[in-house]
């Protein structure tokens, strides 16, 4: 497959605006904070930004509920501020990829404050409606289906019950997505990140929510009437994906979008058949068996996307890393080397380029999103101890990844001068981004590093992937190879010495290594390294 698609070699960093650069002091990041720290971006190197939702929102689920895809939250600045975002980040040959959800809109929205005036509305037929709920649940715990009392109805919202679900079987609600959606595609946006797209075929009556038959028939029809005339990326978030439904997304002649995210790995670490608060440890062979399965099975069919991180996750470095002073930086580099090498498009969130922490609490009420303090109210009533609980959300809430970018050792680490919605982390003075750049062995130039190696090797693009086996499980290797060129990455994932097996002795050139001393079969604690060979 030849590398035709800009974004094929491209590397996308996500920001949450909430909490990336607040310019005006009232606490909350905006447009013209990522304006201000553009030229930071360039020097990473990256290519799009993937920009979690602006639009306006009663932020019941922080932006994911919009009240009015044309406008832009009151907190976030306006739609001149946005037109000076796309215009700024082109002048830097960087990409503004918008964060849409077409699965539901906010209950705020005048399309559902219609749909409430009565049957006879035409708004009224843009969200599913029953006279009877049937079992299907929300995502956020309860019931998927609220009454309403005016109309004798109940309304489908899989998430919460201020973000009822579009009804996706209405041609006229769908004209009405297409239109919004070339409104931003005329602005001269770089494409669109689909939140929960998987949900769009949903079947209620037949309790399918994921996948639903017509599901592929509408992204079909999505890309002729908007974003197939455009030279743009865009990736769907289906939690629901195998490598052979990836394929059905992905495939270029099927004409649906660029690529998914797929959370295989991600589920790693919890209980089979359990909530992702329900902790395991993570077993480092079977996450090369999830990463392989999706480079040998996508290959030459579908594209990958690749990534450790967003707003919803908790910081790599403290998930499957070590956040401890000695191993924190050498095992954010390890992670970095070992992903990045692989073929698909690599995201990265905002702050992983600096070793950014997950942010420990000590009690629920110093907890703000939704989906950790509902399972904390759910647990309490099952019996479960308090200690638990905390212990679950200091692993995985989402909270981790929202607390503001860490841009120096100020106050407030250079986020604002104002009171942040949420509060810097205490280790803003270690961690930042002042401190990072006049350091020559930080992260963040292993990233850097990282970055411009996929602009210069068409490997890393395009070669074949290989397993390698190492006899140990704890050393992670593989190798990408593209006519005579053939790269060879090995890590350690794990705080011990590890030895293996090297069936490669010829090494013509070291790319990266994140420890400054010779390469052999014995690797030090997260050593990670990719030569030629």
């Amino acid at each position: 497959m030849t590398n035709q698609s800009w974004w094929k070699s491209a590397v996308i960093y996500q920001i949450y605006p909430r909490s990336f650069q607040d310019s005006n002091n009232d606490g909350i990041g905006d447009l013209p904070g990522i304006i201000e720290r553009l030229d930071y971006l360039a020097t990473l190197g990256i290519d799009a930004i993937w920009l979690s939702p602006v639009y306006r929102s009663p932020n019941d689920d922080n932006g994911y509920d919009i009240s009015d895809y044309e406008a832009i939250g009151e907190e976030y600045g306006s739609m001149d501020d946005m037109d000076r975002l796309i215009a700024e980040a082109n002048q830097r040959n960087i990409k503004i990829i918008m964060d849409l959800v077409v699965n539901h809109t906010s209950d705020e929205h005048p399309w559902f404050q219609q749909a409430l005036q009565g049957k006879d509305n035409p708004y009224h037929d843009f969200f599913v409606w029953r006279d009877t709920p049937n079992e299907l649940e929300s995502n956020f715990s309860g019931s998927a289906w609220e009454y309403v009392p005016a109309l004798d109805e109940y309304y489908l919202h899989l998430h919460s019950i201020k973000q009822p679900d579009l009804n996706w079987e209405n041609p006229e609600m769908r004209q009405a997505i297409w239109d919004m959606m070339n409104f931003w595609l005329e602005k001269g946006i770089g494409g669109f990140r689909l939140d929960v797209i998987d949900l769009i075929g949903k079947e209620p009556d037949n309790l399918i929510t994921k996948n639903g038959p017509k599901l592929h028939e509408l992204l079909q029809e999505m890309n002729e009437k908007t974003f197939g005339a455009y030279d743009v990326v865009t990736v769907g978030e289906t939690w629901g994906a195998t490598p052979e439904i990836a394929e059905l997304y992905s495939k270029p002649e099927r004409n649906e979008l660029s690529m998914v995210f797929q959370f295989e790995h991600i589920n790693l670490d919890k209980q089979a058949g359990k909530r992702k608060w329900d902790l395991k440890k993570l077993d480092p062979q079977d996450l090369h068996d999830v990463f392989s399965k999706w480079q040998i099975e996508l290959d030459g069919k579908g594209w990958n996307s690749l990534f450790w991180n967003n707003h919803d996750l908790p910081r790599i470095v403290s998930r499957w890393g070590n956040d401890s002073e000695e191993f924190r930086e050498v095992s954010g580099k390890m992670l970095a080397i070992y992903l990045h090498f692989m073929k698909g498009t690599p995201y990265i969130y905002q702050g992983e380029e600096l070793g950014m922490t997950n942010f420990p609490v000590a009690d629920i009420s110093e907890v703000d999103d939704i989906e950790s303090r509902r399972m904390y109210a759910e647990r309490l009533e099952q019996g479960y101890s308090k200690e638990a609980m905390i212990t679950s959300i200091n692993a995985k809430g989402r909270d981790n990844a929202r607390h503001p970018m860490q841009w120096n050792d100020t106050e407030h680490a250079g986020f604002t001068q104002g009171t942040p919605w949420l509060p810097a982390h205490p280790n803003k003075a270690s961690i930042n981004v002042e401190k990072a750049l006049d350091n020559p062995a930080s992260i963040f130039y292993t990233y850097q590093k990282l970055i411009a190696l996929r602009k210069e090797k068409q490997v890393i693009i395009d070669g074949s992937y290989e397993i390698v086996a190492t006899e140990n499980p704890n050393v992670l290797a593989y190798t990408r190879t593209l006519g005579e060129e053939r790269l060879f990455v090995v890590v350690n994932f794990s705080e011990e010495v590890q030895t293996y097996q090297l069936a490669h002795t010829e090494f013509k050139e070291t790319l990266i290594h994140n420890y400054d001393t010779p390469i052999t079969t014995t690797l030090q604690p997260y050593e990670a390294f990719a030569v030629e060979i």
